[in-house]
């Protein structure tokens, strides 16, 4: 029996007959879950009688993808094709990414840190808040309208953490910042889509590959931290991590730590 997902014209049986992995397959139903959530808190946050929330600005990014930025109060969804890609209520599991990733680049004098995806910017203000006053800590972003919303209408949210002096924003894809910064960071950070399962740009999923995880070890300093924020646990990334020169944990987080929420993982490895 096939299951009916969103549309009656998807059907979950009918990403093996079109010849897709496994693998794959499970990284668009790792999207589907993310999408399915965030779609009950913007639903739950529409109903009568409940203010609704407003288009702020809307954007194609270099991938193709419409987003928008909706705001209710103090409030902010990021949507990707209609799907809510972030929430401002639900963040505590980036910020634990920034916590699994500066333990030891928060000891060091002069650390490098390099976060890949501003999102709203709560990865950004958990990481400055750990590491000591002369660090440096790169920020690539992909859609350059993110980078002007962090400016201007996300800023509060996160305290306004664009502008920390130690911020540099380097505006196109982390891969390219990746390669140009041979032996530079002592942490790299990757927050972007789903992680390993790419959700708004087919660009990123190269990130992921056997590839992508050699340039993020020749970026890295000696005994340099990887950390990637995923929506789940992927067995097939572990390895490619394991094979590619990386001591490696998985850390399973909630998306509001203590209080709950839904389940994401971090990839955790340290450069061999």
């Amino acid at each position: 029996m096939n299951l009916v997902i969103g549309t009656p014209n998807f059907r979950v049986g009918d990403l093996g007959d079109a010849g897709l992995p496994a693998c794959r397959i499970e990284g668009l139903l790792a999207g589907l879950a993310r999408s399915i959530h965030f779609y009950f808190v913007f639903l739950s946050c529409n109903i009568a009688g409940v203010k609704p929330f407003e288009l702020v600005d809307q954007i194609l990014s270099p991938g193709g993808t419409a987003m928008k930025l909706m705001r209710r109060g103090a409030e902010f969804l990021i949507l990707a094709d209609g799907g809510v890609l972030m929430s401002s209520r639900v963040h505590g599991s980036e910020e634990e990414l920034a916590t699994l990733a500066c333990q030891r680049a928060r000891t060091l004098n002069r650390p490098s840190v390099l976060i890949g995806g501003l999102g709203m910017g709560f990865t950004l203000r958990a990481t400055l808040d750990l590491l000591s006053p002369d660090a440096t800590v790169v920020v690539a972003e992909l859609v350059p309208a993110v980078v002007e919303w962090n400016h201007g209408a996300l800023g509060p949210l996160a305290g306004h953490p664009m502008k920390d002096k130690r911020v540099r924003v380097e505006i196109g894809d982390v891969g390219d910042s990746l390669r140009s910064g041979v032996g530079q960071f002592d942490a790299v950070l990757l927050d972007v889509d789903n992680g390993p399962a790419a959700f708004t740009a087919s660009i990123n999923a190269a990130l992921y590959d056997d590839s992508g995880i050699a340039d993020v070890r020749t970026a890295l300093r000696r005994e340099g931290v990887l950390a990637v924020w995923a929506a789940r646990e992927d067995r097939n990334f572990e390895q490619r991590l394991r094979d590619g020169g990386f001591e490696l944990q998985v850390r399973r987080v909630r998306s509001h730590l203590k209080k709950g929420g839904a389940r994401h993982a971090v990839f955790v490895g340290r450069k061999l």
